[in-house]
């Protein structure tokens, strides 16, 4: 499975979901229907999973996952991607290239309005779920590699500079740091 494999897994997820809104969902039913392909399938979606994680592990995503979640450690930016992921590829890919485009989002409005996180662990877990369900066995070990390139060093600043955050991100900055 490619990366190509594995997002055509999470449209058809989010399809069977309603439309994804709900990212627990999601998370399960890519996992259901991981667990009924092969094996070597399985084991090829958890590299796929984190490939496509990697395509977001940018210090400008991660300066919005900052700002949406009032903090952002190394756990809760790979939960944020999750959630992310869940959201499709077209709105993935999109957050990528401009990550102040996530203050279009109702998810991310309503956890604006309502102080809430936007994070979503389980998506991290489809393919070992995946791979339990079909063989009753926790993931080989060294079946996947996490490969993150470089971060930006343009935007490596303290993320909690409230001026630098309304300068880089000026959508996200007026909901959150307005409303918090």
């Amino acid at each position: 499975m490619d990366k190509d494999q594995f997002w055509q897994l999470v449209e058809t997820a989010r399809a069977r979901e309603s439309g994804g809104a709900d990212e627990e969902a999601v998370a399960g039913r890519a996992s259901d229907l991981l667990a009924a392909r092969p094996v070597e399938e399985i084991l090829a979606a958890q590299q796929a999973l984190w490939d496509v994680m990697a395509d977001s592990y940018t210090n400008p995503v991660w300066a919005a996952a900052y700002l949406i979640n009032g903090g952002c450690s190394d756990d809760g930016f790979d939960y944020f991607r999750g959630w992310l992921l869940a959201q499709g590829r077209d709105t993935y890919t999109r957050v990528i290239a401009d990550p102040d485009s996530l203050a279009d989002l109702p998810a991310v409005r309503a956890a604006a309005a309502e102080a809430g996180d936007v994070e979503c662990e389980s998506v991290l877990g489809i393919c070992w779920n995946a791979h339990i369900k079909a063989t009753g066995e926790q993931l080989p070990t060294g079946v996947f590699t996490i490969r993150h390139g470089a971060l930006d060093p343009a935007w490596n600043f303290d993320f909690d500079d409230r001026a630098e955050m309304r300068r880089r991100l000026p959508r996200l900055s007026a909901l959150f740091l307005d409303e918090r």
